[in-house]
């Protein structure tokens, strides 16, 4: 009796088996269902045109894996005169914490593809918009990822989005194996003095390279007391934040390594990097030097080296910030002793040209400000007076 129920048992697991290996040749293979292009902007975010509902006017979306769900901008509510209903649910920004209204069961239409029964939350981006010179409507994130295999080629600046399903990844590159709840959460390696590993958020959102708390960096004795480091302004949910900036000597990524990487030092007084769980996040600055099929079905990424990969990290540190405001151009967060201060930049100056670069277009002037100790003519506008104003950018190397 006992060897016939050995049998027996042995039977239901071959079964099994063969019932799961069944279902693994069965898996439907991925299938294209549209493909269109995207815009870069300053530290690599980057944003892509949509419609909500039956609204015609065409909104810009900043697409953020470091992004829990999806949301639209106030004032693009209020403008549109979106209907949105209060709740008590809570987020969390660089900034601060704040109660949010939300526009539930709605549709995104993307070219090609429309999502249905979306629930958006509302939130400020006034402050995404001066920064990237651009009304920015809205944020993309889980809620999109999720359903979806999204590719990013950023030497085309074209998004692909496939059904979910067996996907073949291109040969070259590595697969990251994220933990994901609605952020991917990827380990990296770094060092400085000494060798360190991590948890990471992967944020396709984030205009940054490299980003480590302050209670990670202090408590793991991660820089040296005398590393060199500059404050700064930072911009994200919430509005803005002083943070240092630095370098790290290595960083890594999958197999991949890179050298002297701009690094923001950040007083997480919100825990948004949910220290001592995660160490701080990866930014898109960094993320675009590779072309990537964010799988969140399967809890995969996969990243292969692009045109970009070895491009110069940005080491100019000029001690203040420029946001578009009214169609100018404004010289704000004059830090005390920097370069521009030094130069003689007011808060409110209006930037009317950089190097004889009469564009009025912020991306273009934030890439002539990339050069550190070059000498560079700014033409600016105070009050009702015209100056010519030399600012040489400093080098956080």
């Amino acid at each position: 009796m006992k060897r016939n129920l050995s049998i027996f048992i042995l039977v239901i697991c071959k079964c099994l088996n063969c019932i799961g290996q069944t279902e693994a040749v069965q898996e439907p293979p991925a299938k294209m269902i549209t493909s269109f292009s995207f815009h870069q902007h300053s530290g690599g975010v980057i944003t892509i045109q949509a419609l909500v509902n039956n609204y015609t006017d065409t909104l810009n979306f900043i697409l953020d894996t470091g992004s829990g769900g999806i949301s639209l901008d106030s004032a693009t509510v209020s403008e549109l005169s979106i209907p949105t209903e209060p709740s008590e649910r809570t987020i969390r920004g660089i900034a601060g914490i704040r109660k949010v209204n939300f526009l539930y069961n709605a549709r995104l239409h993307l070219p090609g593809l429309t999502i249905d029964s979306l629930n958006f939350h509302v939130n400020d981006y006034e402050i995404l918009s001066s920064v990237y010179g651009i009304k920015i409507d809205g944020i993309i994130g889980y809620s999109f990822f999720s359903q979806y295999i999204v590719n990013l080629d950023f030497d085309n600046s074209t998004l692909t989005v496939y059904t979910p399903g067996k996907f073949r990844y291109k040969r070259r590159g590595q697969i990251l194996k994220p933990l994901l709840t609605a952020i991917p959460i990827v380990n990296s390696q770094f060092s400085e003095w000494g060798k360190f590993d991590a948890r990471f958020y992967f944020d396709t959102g984030a205009g940054l390279c490299y980003l480590i708390s302050s209670s990670y960096a202090n408590d793991s004795l991660v820089f040296k007391a005398n590393k060199k480091s500059f404050l700064t302004q930072a911009e994200g949910l919430g509005g803005k934040t002083s943070m240092r900036v630095t370098t790290l000597k290595r960083v890594k990524l999958g197999r991949y390594t890179f050298k002297n990487v701009p690094t923001y030092v950040y007083d997480d007084i919100y825990n948004i990097t949910a220290y001592p769980y995660l160490a701080g996040l990866i930014g898109n600055d960094l993320l675009r030097r590779f072309n990537m099929t964010i799988n969140y079905p399967k809890k995969e990424i996969h990243i292969v080296p692009n045109t970009h990969y070895h491009s110069k990290f940005d080491y100019a540190y000029t001690g203040m910030s420029i946001y578009t405001v009214d169609g100018k151009i404004i010289a704000e967060d004059i830090i005390e002793n920097s370069p521009a201060e030094t130069a003689g930049l007011k808060e409110g100056d209006i930037l009317l040209a950089v190097e004889n670069n009469f564009s009025g277009n912020i991306q273009t002037y934030k890439n002539l400000l990339q050069v550190p100790k070059r000498k560079l003519k700014l033409l600016v506008k105070r009050d009702e007076a015209l100056l010519v104003l030399t600012l040489r950018p400093a080098s956080i190397l």
